[in-house]
């Protein structure tokens, strides 16, 4: 069964065709990347699943449900979680805080001011919980504003996985990460994707060949190759697009 289905979809700006009649599905227990070059549409693509962009046609099912013209806010209701290439963390906010006010969004808990979030029992076990399952619980209550680059994604990670979501996508989890956190990060989302299915967008090919079930390349808006790591490693449509330009 598949977790996400996407059905032709289509996104322009003005004659610039971003996204052209892209399909593709993931299983419910797959790692699914998505590779090209910078300009290739791939951030437009995640806009349009996670729902701040919405698609000029096709659709988007999400654990067989169409989610095509759901809000951002539905979509998270309906368990799709998200990390984001540039980090949205509140920098005043503790770690545990930052995580708490995620669980309260999904929960729909009381929304009397942010910071009592934590304050509520469920919340903040769900917030330590999902700490530990990232390695940040040691960092819990310092400021999200004192942590470093790798922590910081670290806990855009716990954030996404403290609303509970049943499908996660990721956009440059490695972005600026040194050898050693990017090697950390892959193991964290190795252990996480045998029961939460991901579609990964990443430049960081080392870490897309460890935890990619399947791979598609999109070029110009449209996916010109797909299909397990090898499979498109050894394509010359794909080499020739992406690979063979010896991108990292």
């Amino acid at each position: 069964m598949n977790t996400l289905e996407i059905q032709r979809l289509n996104k322009s700006f003005g004659a610039l065709n971003v996204s052209q009649d892209i399909s593709f599905s993931v299983a419910h227990d797959e790692c699914h990347a998505l590779i090209g070059p910078n300009g290739a549409g791939k951030t437009t693509l995640i806009h349009q699943i996670s729902g701040v962009l919405r698609a000029d046609s096709g659709d988007i099912l999400l654990d067989g449900k169409n989610i095509t013209h759901a809000s951002v806010s539905q979509r998270v209701q309906a368990g799709l979680g998200r990390t984001f290439q540039i980090t949205s963390i509140l920098p005043s906010f503790s770690v545990l805080e930052n995580t708490a006010i995620a669980a309260q969004a999904k929960s729909g808990s009381s929304m009397r001011f942010w910071r009592d979030a934590a304050l509520e029992t469920d919340l903040n076990e769900t917030a330590q919980a999902t700490l530990e399952r990232v390695g940040l619980a040691d960092r819990a209550d310092s400021l999200a504003a004192d942590l470093s680059h790798g922590e910081l994604r670290l806990l855009e990670l716990a954030i996404a996985l403290a609303a509970k979501p049943k499908f996660l996508l990721l956009d440059e989890p490695m972005a600026g990460l040194g050898r050693t956190e990017s090697a950390a990060l892959v193991t964290l989302l190795s252990n996480l994707r045998g029961s939460l299915p991901m579609l990964l967008v990443e430049h960081d090919m080392n870490a897309i060949f460890q935890l990619a079930d399947k791979v598609s390349v999109l070029v110009d808006g449209a996916i010109v190759a797909s299909g397990t790591p090898d499979e498109v490693r050894a394509d010359p449509i794909a080499r020739s697009a992406y690979l063979g330009q010896g991108a990292a």
